[in-house]
């Protein structure tokens, strides 16, 4: 398998992290607007407030209060709406909004302190899992029932390796404490919280190494709760998976 690209520059517009996902430029875009408007409003405040003392001096006039006082403010409520309003939507575009039917389906699990990652195998379908058989020890970290005709073909890694350029739909899920789940370069920040199941979708475009991080506090070994997110070029992934879908296979016989 070939390494993934090289990621250069390490930041991108304004010191960001680097945008590596589709829906990255918009919320960029967002934020980039957020603080213009708050370096505009900044300025405005201070002249309104001058403006306002000046004309309270002089005995201002109803007319006059209502151009410098309230007009504005009327104003600031309405932008303020505008920028919430699309925030909201550019958020339920990744996180309520369902992905597509052909994304590529993968389960995210967090636990004190490790990431796994579950993907379906052939059958593109996950198996059952119980607690009582959760045994990382025995190779079991997730509690795959081995009985069940769906999860014989699952398999778990601690790397999280996706193909660029294709939509995937994680499935996230805590089996203790809230983790959170997030990587800067691809937008993504989510929860994962035990007795729930919560979904994200995304898609990479920039092959590469990225850090999954944790940014809940969840314990006294938060700090090493972290994983990689290895993005690859399609022919590049699909050796990957090819390659664990035949060890399954050979495991199963």
């Amino acid at each position: 398998m070939q390494p993934p690209q090289a990621i250069s520059p390490t930041h991108g517009f304004w010191n960001l992290p680097i945008d590596a996902a589709q829906h990255g430029h918009t919320l960029d875009t967002h934020l980039l607007l957020n603080l213009w408007i708050a370096l505009g409003l900044l300025a405005l405040a201070h002249l309104i407030l001058f403006l306002g003392l000046a004309i309270r001096k002089r005995s201002a006039r109803p007319a006059r209060q209502l151009l410098v006082e309230y007009l504005p403010l009327a104003a600031l409520t309405l932008l303020f709406a505008f920028l919430a309003l699309r925030s909201e939507r550019l958020w339920a575009a990744q996180r309520y909004t369902g992905a597509d039917l052909s994304a590529m389906q993968v389960e995210v699990t967090g636990m004190q302190f490790v990431w796994y990652f579950r993907y379906p195998g052939a059958d593109a379908a996950f198996g059952n899992t119980k607690l009582s058989l959760v045994a990382p020890a025995e190779g079991n970290p997730l509690g795959i029932d081995p009985n069940d005709r769906y999860g014989h073909d699952d398999f778990v890694t601690s790397q999280l390796v996706l193909p660029a350029d294709r939509e995937v739909d994680l499935t996230l899920r805590a089996q203790d404490v809230i983790h959170g789940f997030s990587v800067p370069q691809m937008r993504l920040k989510q929860n994962a919280v035990p007795g729930q199941t919560t979904h994200i979708h995304f898609t990479p475009e920039t092959p590469g190494d990225y850090a999954i991080l944790c940014t809940q506090v969840c314990g006294l070994g938060y700090y090493r709760m972290m994983a990689t997110l290895r993005v690859l070029p399609q022919p590049a992934f699909n050796a990957w998976l090819q390659s664990h879908e035949a060890a399954m296979t050979e495991a199963s016989q």
